[in-house]
């Protein structure tokens, strides 16, 4: 199971070698996730319409290793974009992927651009 995990790094924007296309923005439910394949990766996108930013994170759930993050619900705590874990409501900082519960397990998180109605997530792989 480590090596599933051990997959997925945040990357920050500095490090993004490859913008991947992955729809248009009417693809993408507003206030809500939906899942992307890169390679190996799934990964949950998110367009936080409220905040009007978008987010994207490893749809993989560290604590249950169950891909469900990207039908977890979205919110906003103490100011920070946050997705819930739809199966024991673990609470992940959609900014930096930290456990907004205080627990070790965190997310990786990828940056978002939106050019032209595409959305593309950044990858250094």
């Amino acid at each position: 199971m480590q090596d599933i995990l051990s997959q997925y790094n945040s990357v920050t924007e500095a490090d993004v070698t490859t913008w991947f296309e992955v729809g248009t923005v009417s693809d993408f439910p507003e206030n809500s996730g939906a899942c992307i394949k890169y390679k190996t990766k799934q990964i949950a996108v998110y367009n936080f319409v409220r905040k009007n930013k978008w987010y994207a994170a490893q749809n993989l759930c560290p604590h249950k290793m169950e891909m469900v993050l990207s039908l977890g619900m979205i919110g906003d705590k103490n100011g920070i974009a946050k997705v819930a874990c739809p199966m024991h409501k673990k609470n992940f900082s959609l900014e930096d992927g930290s456990n907004l519960n205080g627990d070790d397990l965190k997310i990786a998180t990828y940056p978002v651009k939106i050019k032209d109605g595409n959305v593309y997530i950044g990858f250094s792989d």
